[in-house]
């Protein structure tokens, strides 16, 4: 079976929103001696790419948007599993969650599936996140990028608040700040100092990969 085909049905897997399916692909292809990089970059990433352009184009919906990201991340495991030490190295580390007061994270959730697939280090902190906590995580890592996810007009100012904090502690330039979630605008990050504004996880993955030059 030649790499290509395993690569279409790697795609295929992601559009079925079939995580079983996902990782079968991705178990058969590194026996059959696929490099697990090449599966991912050739195979699974186009396939979460063109869900996420459906999505944008209103031709899937978000519950399939979330089983395909489930699916992406089953093969994710899979693959990078089996990379060599050394190999696959992270485009840049990047630390999400959504802001204190807020618990809605499913949105949130998909970034984090979008980015991972596409080469970035990111560490989840889940939801209901307090600015001191974004700024503790993204020291210990050495992130390049905060992300704050806000679904609730009335949780927006919590990203304010982490902006705030970083400012407090002299490290603003230190990171390159995203802000997305329903309440979020681009009208919005202009006005509070962030860096960026994501309107979907297709848009975070662009906006991160403009924001480190990748």
């Amino acid at each position: 079976m030649a790499n290509e085909d395993f690569y279409t049905e790697a795609m295929a897997a992601i559009r079925a929103c079939d995580r079983a399916q996902a990782t079968d692909v991705a178990t058969r292809a590194l026996a059959a001696g696929v490099a697990p990089d090449d599966m991912l970059k050739n195979g699974f990433v186009p396939g979460i790419a063109k869900m996420g352009d459906l999505f944008e184009r209103g031709e899937v919906f978000l519950p399939e948007l979330v089983l395909a990201a489930d699916a992406m991340t089953g093969a994710a495991d899979v693959c990078n599993a089996a990379l060599p030490d050394g190999a696959g190295q992270k485009k840049a580390i990047v630390v999400i969650g959504t802001v204190q007061g807020d618990v809605h994270d499913i949105g949130k959730t998909i970034v984090v599936a979008f980015l991972r697939a596409n080469g970035y280090e990111v560490h989840d902190l889940g939801r209901d996140i307090a600015a001191d906590k974004f700024i503790a995580k993204a020291d210990e890592v050495g992130a390049d990028v905060i992300g704050m996810s806000a679904l609730l007009t009335t949780t927006m100012r919590e990203q304010i608040r982490v902006l705030d904090a970083l400012d407090k502690a002299g490290v603003r330039d230190k990171y390159k700040v995203i802000v997305g979630g329903g309440a979020s605008t681009q009208q919005w990050a202009d006005k509070i100092g962030a860096d960026a504004y994501a309107e979907d996880a297709n848009d975070g993955v662009r906006k991160i990969n403009q924001l480190m030059g990748n």
